[in-house]
């Protein structure tokens, strides 16, 4: 596993025991989830609130912050009243309604939640822990939300990310193709070595990032020098951004 990318990649399956619940609720009253959602997505028009097996994309994800029971607030942040009063009924907080310089295709999604926490006025000394969480990833659960937060803290990052493995497509193999149709390799010296002597890499996906309330206000950005990676199952990990996303994101949760 050791790609300099990451400091540590670890999988946690644990299992949601009584005891757990118990001690991540007492946890609970330091942690803080926003999920952003702004209305303006353009490959899928209002993907956030479309329908996935007869509920809006966004209350899965909503449903997994409430499941895990580690947060005081579950925060949504958007522009759109629309998204807000979805996500009121499910069960989320919408203190406010996000300006649009925030809510455009250019602005890092760290400084959207970023943006969530200064709004609240959050205190360093009232909450400790911030958890991302994005919309578009609707096949991650409570039970992984639960997995990371212990990772995170037995290895007392101030920043981790999802991951997941890469597939039959090997990365270390990409090529750019020139507009002579050009195949140029952006490892070339791992082109001809076999996948199994390659070091393993890790996608990031938006499922679910921890940071220390602390670090994400200097660094702004979970990805910072310490940051940490969490590995999740491919599935579990899926964003969606493309109608190919959704429409394999819909068959797995329809086989859940």
């Amino acid at each position: 596993m050791g790609h300099p990318y990451f400091n540590k990649i670890h999988k946690f399956y644990i299992s949601f025991s009584a005891n757990n619940q118990g001690l991540f609720k007492m946890m609970a009253e330091k942690s803080i989830a926003v999920i952003p959602a702004r209305s303006g997505s353009k490959r899928i028009v209002n993907k956030n609130i479309r329908e996935m097996c007869g509920r809006p994309l966004i209350s899965y994800t909503i449903e997994a912050a409430k499941k895990c029971g580690l947060f005081s607030h579950i925060i949504v942040s958007t522009d759109s009243k629309e998204i807000a009063a979805i996500s009121e009924e499910y069960g989320a907080e919408v203190p406010f309604l996000r300006e649009k310089n925030l809510a455009d295709d250019y602005s890092p999604v760290s400084l959207v939640t970023l943006d969530a926490i200064d709004r609240l006025e959050i205190k360093s000394d009232q909450y400790d822990n911030v958890c991302q969480l994005m919309a578009n990833c609707p096949l991650r659960d409570d039970i992984d939300i639960v997995n990371s937060y212990q990772h995170f803290t037995e290895t007392q990052s101030s920043a981790q990310i999802s991951v997941t493995q890469y597939g039959w497509c090997n990365p270390w193999w990409a090529m750019k193709c020139d507009t002579n149709n050009k195949l140029i390799p952006i490892f070339e010296e791992q082109l001809n070595k076999r996948s199994q002597d390659l070091p393993e890499l890790f996608c990031p996906t938006g499922a679910i990032w921890w940071a220390k309330i602390s670090t994400l206000r200097k660094e702004k950005t979970f990805h910072c020098m310490n940051r940490t990676g969490c590995e999740i199952p491919w599935e579990k990990g899926i964003d969606i951004d493309t109608e190919d996303d959704w429409r394999m994101a819909e068959i797995l949760m329809q086989n859940k």
